[in-house]
């Protein structure tokens, strides 16, 4: 295979061919995981760094000190596996995201950038006030993803119970409530939400969690009997918690 051909196959869509090299035919390259997104190293290619990179799926840099190429952990086993390389907007710097296989530091610190410059007065001050915000917005994050797992047994149970409608098993609970139709729904429905009630009155929660896991039950295989989604009923929620409130 000819150089040229072998460019191809490395790069169909001549991404390449617009890289610009500095005076002395490098490109500068930040390392990140991939999984903590942390910077791990920086250091250069030249063109056939690169394409030892892009062929193994490792990363390969130059060395400028040693005037040679360099298999990162060639030697000691702490390899990058790449997952993506990006080039920015000025196409003169490269961004390598990877999953390590070890530290990237020759010190045996995870990352290269681990000693810190302190900051004092007001920026010590703003430092803090972006931390702060920057922790509120990641734990703002988390507790939508936590609410996501919270609430995904009510899309289990729709799903379960539109199953049961169109299958109707032999001997399950909710066959039966399909097949005795929607009044033998309603009165179940009524039945739970009387029985919420009166845990309610008594003030005995675990009774209470039972009787409205129940009701919530009843009021799902309602929906499909009616074939109304519960994402309509969410929507509404949604709608009523979005308008002006008049209290």
């Amino acid at each position: 295979m000819s150089q040229t051909q072998e460019n191809t196959a490395l790069d169909p869509n001549g991404i390449l061919g617009g890289i610009r090299w500095n005076e002395a035919g490098l490109l500068p390259a930040i390392v990140q995981d991939e999984n903590s997104l942390e910077v791990l190293m920086f250091a250069y290619m030249n063109p056939e760094s690169l394409r030892l990179s892009l062929e193994s799926g490792q990363t390969w840099f130059w060395s400028r000190s040693r005037g040679e190429l360099w298999h990162k952990g060639g030697t000691s086993g702490n390899t990058q596996a790449i997952t993506s390389i990006h080039y920015d907007c000025d196409s003169d710097t490269l961004l390598v995201k990877v999953v390590p296989e070890g530290p990237a530091c020759h010190t045996g610190e995870t990352s290269c950038f681990y000693r810190e410059i302190p900051l004092e007065g007001a920026a010590a001050a703003s430092a803090k006030k972006a931390k702060e915000a920057a922790a509120a917005s990641g734990a703002q994050a988390v507790d939508v993803q936590k609410d996501s797992e919270r609430f995904a047994v009510l899309g289990e149970l729709v799903r379960v119970i539109a199953e049961r409608e169109v299958e109707r098993p032999e001997g399950a609970y909710t066959t039966y409530l399909f097949d005795k139709g929607v009044d033998k729904i309603l009165k179940k429905v009524g039945e739970e939400a009387s029985e919420t009630i009166i845990a309610a009155k008594n003030k005995d929660n675990a009774e209470l969690r039972l009787e409205i896991s129940d009701l919530i039950y009843h009021l799902l295989v309602l929906l499909q009997e009616r074939k109304l989604p519960l994402d309509e009923i969410m929507e509404e929620l949604s709608a009523r918690h979005e308008r002006p409130r008049r209290d």
